[in-house]
């Protein structure tokens, strides 16, 4: 057994370092795109919400094998990596960024989306009445305002990041060091037959995900009551 501890903690640590600096770029990025998702009043945007959902409903297989394409050497990837010598994003650590990034995108830009919407426009008024910019509106009126869904989508995208398994396994296959998570371990064990070590990551992933709805629903509650 102390063997498959040592054995598991690199598949551990790569798969926290996925959905830590997945989380960061999906903030970054999802957060101003859900403000204007929010507040635009453009008749096309809705289309951009489509694209941006579309991994709620498109097989992770069929992402995957898209996100290879284009990160492959015959793709923009391709072309990418070549500034720096290399010849693909696929089978790197900087791919599976990027595929999680556009797989884990609505689990985030949603909950934000959703928050910006809710206290409508009357604080925003309030703060133009103030003389404020529209840059510090944004961070010292909506930002707080919108603390609870920007939580929410945080948690729901390193969860999610946590668990991904088809489009990793597409975009990264089964580097030891490189690309095997948590998932990919998982379906490595069963399939030479290692059920024990099989069962223990399989069940902790599962208290894994538990603790996080659990830690959710509490934190969000609470939130709310602060706000009111």
């Amino acid at each position: 057994m102390q063997g498959f501890a040592a054995e598991i903690a690199g598949p551990i640590w790569l798969t926290l370092k996925l959905a830590a600096v997945t989380t960061v770029l999906l903030l970054v990025i999802g957060t101003p795109l859900a403000w204007w998702l929010a507040r635009s009043q453009a008749w096309w945007k809705e289309a951009v919400a489509t694209v941006v959902a579309l991994p709620l409903v498109l097989p992770p297989t069929v992402l995957g094998f898209y996100m290879l394409v284009l990160l492959g050497p015959n793709g923009p990837g391709g072309w990418l990596a070549g500034l720096w010598g290399a010849r693909t994003l696929a089978f790197t650590f900087e791919g599976l960024v990027i595929g999680s990034v556009f797989y884990s995108m609505p689990f985030v830009v949603q909950p934000i989306r959703n928050a910006f919407a809710a206290f409508g426009t009357r604080p925003l008024e309030v703060a133009a009445t103030l003389r404020a910019s529209p840059l510090d509106t944004f961070w010292t009126v909506a930002l707080p305002l919108a603390r609870p869904g920007l939580f929410t989508g945080a948690v729901l995208g390193f969860a999610h990041t946590v668990g991904e398994f088809g489009v990793v396994l597409m975009i990264g296959g089964n580097l030891p060091g490189t690309t095997k998570v948590l998932s990919v371990a998982i379906f490595d064990y069963v399939e030479t037959g290692r059920w024990t070590e099989a069962h223990i990551v399989a069940g902790g992933m599962l208290v894994f995900a538990f603790a996080v709805i659990l830690v959710m629903t509490v934190v969000e509650k609470r939130l709310a009551r602060t706000g009111a």
